[in-house]
């Protein structure tokens, strides 16, 4: 606390320069873990060590940390600034624990809207329900349209008004890439699969440029309140692009933002002509590209049929020849792609259309998004075409419970895989991919070291072989995801010349019993040296 106290007595506009003494910090950089002192000057590290320099000039402030353990700035690989916006907006369903509480919270939402207003929310998941069924349209009030969307983002629950405003009904085709579920006499039941959902979604009015401008800082005084300094947003449009510029202009982005563009179209082809944008708070250097869909709704494309819905082996989005075209493109313009891959086929359709590309070792630094579910085979052409698996630590400890049951015993053996990544020396980098997950980093380093709920289960751990350290895990929620964006020069680590991107921790994660970092806190969070959060 008497750090707190002393770093808000420093100006915010770029702090002063200041000296940090008695603390505890893990730098993360493997030639000096360690140290008890840190000097920052203009925004970036001048030096870091065990002893205060004796050159060091007197307008520099000296901080005393009381012993506070300080790391990185957390890099998340993996979120969606405007997803985590409208979730802190709309109906939060995380904690419904049946289709039938689902309802009554939209129920209670409905209540005091205006005739024809939609009633949007996220987060329900029908593997922590009775029976774990789909739910169904009728079971949704039907007085003003509403979709709620899966936790994953690759389904979509929908009432009857919202299908007959999208005039869904029987007769409706499947879309390419998507799948529309229906009852035995072949009527949809409201649920929606990947692309299916833009049958509905393309209904709902669009957010004004103001209310994305709103949400995206409402995410990023979140991000900066859990300690996240830096976000890889997984997708972002012009207009999430245009609010971001207006944040920093008005200096309300409190965090760095590694945009990549979604998909195909005029932006990307824009992007293809000026090459990459590299800036202090927003860079643009990177596609998002959706392989396939996702486990929890049974979309992710697998090489086999599910075990546990025999005929169905989920969707591909994109084929590999629409993938290579993206790839060739990217490396011709400098720039990056990173590509959603949940299952096995998903993964190799991915790194077959990388491969075409990139021909070997390569610098590119492209990415699978996930990496979920890959054949054991198939792990070696990551390291052969210098693939980088951006994976989320906390989709392991939410899908352990039916993961097995959707690929079956000898599948799983590829599932969730960190360790046989990092054997072979392929770059880890660590998400939430939020607002799927919660976007708490604390959260991601416990599932990274434990592989445990939040309730220490199962004992042991699942699959605990693939386990991290926790020296592993700071690495990938710090200097792995600034590689991952081509930053490892500048952030990532607590390293002379680096940018000062750090955070102050209520314990010492990299000590305490796994429970306790559960229960630790970030009391602050400083970016360039400048307090962009404290408790």
């Amino acid at each position: 606390m008497l750090l707190i106290v002393a770093l808000l007595g420093v100006a915010c506009a770029y702090a002063q320069d200041l000296a940090l003494i008695n603390a505890n910090i893990y730098t993360a950089d493997t030639a000096r873990p360690k140290a008890r002192v840190m000097v920052v000057k203009g925004g970036k590290i001048a030096s870091v060590g065990n002893e205060i320099p004796a050159d060091l000039p007197a307008p520099v402030r000296r901080l005393d940390a009381k012993g506070a353990t300080v790391i990185p700035g957390f890099i998340d690989s993996h979120g969606h600034m405007r997803g985590l916006g409208d979730s802190l907006n709309n109906l939060d369903l995380r904690e419904a624990k049946s289709a039938e509480e689902a309802a009554r919270l939209v129920a209670e939402a409905a209540r005091g809207r205006k005739a024809g207003e939609w009633i949007l929310g996220r987060g329900w998941d029908q593997t922590r329900w009775p029976g774990q069924q789909f739910p169904s349209a009728d079971q949704l009030p039907s007085t003003h349209p509403v979709y709620l969307t899966r936790v994953d983002g690759h389904a979509g629950w929908a009432n009857r008004k919202a299908l007959e405003l999208a005039d869904i009904n029987a007769a409706t085709a499947d879309p390419g890439g998507g799948r529309i579920i229906r009852d035995s006499a072949g009527r949809p039941t409201g649920v929606l699969i990947d692309r299916a959902q833009g049958l509905v979604t393309r209904k709902i009015p669009p957010a004004s440029r103001e209310q994305i401008r709103e949400r995206l800082a409402r995410a990023a005084r979140e991000c900066a309140r859990l300690g996240l300094t830096s976000v890889h947003d997984a997708g972002t449009g012009a207009e999430e692009l245009a609010a971001y510029r207006e944040l920093i202009a008005a200096g309300k982005l409190p965090m760095r933002v590694y945009a990549m563009i979604r998909g195909e179209g005029s932006l990307w082809e824009e992007y293809l002509k000026r090459g990459p944008e590299i800036g202090g708070r927003l860079t643009v250097r990177s596609i998002k590209l959706m392989g396939d869909g996702a486990l929890g709704s049974r979309g992710a494309a697998l090489k086999a049929d599910y075990a546990d819905e025999a005929g169905n082996r989920g969707l591909l989005i994109l084929q590999q020849s629409d993938i290579e075209r993206v790839a060739r493109a990217a490396v011709r313009a400098g720039l990056q792609v990173n590509t959603h891959a949940i299952g096995d086929r998903g993964n190799r359709t991915v790194l077959d259309g990388y491969a075409a590309a990139l021909g070997g070792p390569n610098n590119h630094r492209f990415r699978v998004e996930h990496a979920q579910v890959v054949s054991l085979a198939d792990m070696e052409m990551f390291k052969k075409y210098s693939v980088i698996a951006s994976m989320q630590a906390t989709h392991a400890t939410s899908d352990m419970r039916w993961a097995a049951k959707r690929v079956g015993e000898e599948r799983v053996l590829g599932a969730y895989a960190w360790q046989r990544f990092l054997k072979l020396g392929v770059v880890v980098a660590n998400g939430s991919d939020f607002p799927v997950e919660d976007p708490n980093p604390l959260w991601g380093f416990y599932s990274s070291i434990t592989r445990q709920d939040h309730d220490g289960s199962p004992h042991g751990g699942w699959m605990p072989d693939q386990k991290m350290s926790r020296e592993e895990a700071l690495h990938s929620w710090t200097a792995a995801g600034a590689y991952a964006a081509f930053e490892e020069k500048s952030k990532g680590t607590l390293s002379p010349g680096k940018l000062a991107d750090f955070v102050v921790l209520s314990s010492d994660i990299m000590q305490v019993a796994a429970a306790e970092i559960l229960k630790a806190r970030v009391t602050m969070t400083v970016l360039g040296g400048e307090i962009v959060y404290s408790e």
